[in-house]
């Protein structure tokens, strides 16, 4: 069957150690994850059910490339995250079984335009303009579990020009990976090429063209990039 134009070109992630590559299908991200981010983002840091919020698989940005600064903003800040890729799904996922959907895992920075959220939450607007920018996800290559296994604690951080700003770890997670993924399928039927941003620890902050940012999870990989 022909088409009207022609078909964009579908989102390969590099994985590592391998020719072959992730197809990306859709992008999804955990707000709020872990309780001291969410405390410096004024709200409570006790256990509630988690919320979910959608980039764009186009979003993604691949290792070794810049983060141009967006525009239409003066303060867009950093937040490290552990990426999830799936390598199957459904719908209504036990958590006990959730990890079974996992191809593997990468270090990921959900960019965001805090000053456009800001004004989204005050008119009680989604976030889109906030977090599905152009390049606002920067990726590393994804690691299969067959290589790292399921990584459940380990370091996750972030430096700005040499400067530590974010040094957490994997176990502060309020709803662990296998939780998000249950939780992820009752809303949303959830298949092969879905990857999941899981959450930033504290310390996001803004950064300014001509920052170099290097960042990482212990065990999983690292991520280095500036901003242009």
């Amino acid at each position: 069957m022909s088409t009207v134009f022609s078909t964009p070109q579908p989102v390969l992630l590099p994985v590592a150690g391998l020719e072959d590559r992730f197809p990306v299908r859709r992008v999804y991200c955990v707000g709020r994850n872990y309780a001291a981010h969410a405390i410096e983002m004024g709200h409570d840091p006790n256990r509630e059910a988690p919320f979910f919020f959608q980039k764009n698989p186009d979003n993604l940005l691949f290792e070794n490339e810049n983060f141009p600064y967006p525009p239409l903003s003066q303060d867009v800040h950093h937040e490290i995250e552990l990426a999830v890729a799936l390598k199957s799904g459904g719908a209504d996922i036990d958590a006990a079984v959730a990890l079974d959907c996992v191809y593997g895992y990468g270090v990921a920075i959900d960019f965001t335009r805090r000053d456009l959220q800001a004004e989204a939450k005050a008119a009680g607007r989604p976030w889109e303009v906030a977090k599905a920018f152009e390049h606002s996800a920067p990726i590393s290559a994804i690691q299969p579990t067959d290589r790292i296994g399921h990584p459940s604690h380990g370091r996750i951080w972030l430096n700005v020009n040499g400067v530590i700003k974010q040094d957490g770890n994997l176990d502060q997670m309020i709803w662990k990976v296998p939780e998000i993924i249950a939780e992820l399928s009752r809303l949303f039927v959830l298949a092969a090429g879905d990857v999941i941003l899981t959450g930033t620890p504290a310390g996001v902050g803004a950064v300014h063209r001509g920052d170099r940012i290097n960042c990482g999870v212990d065990g999983v990989d690292t991520l280095s990039l500036t901003v242009v």
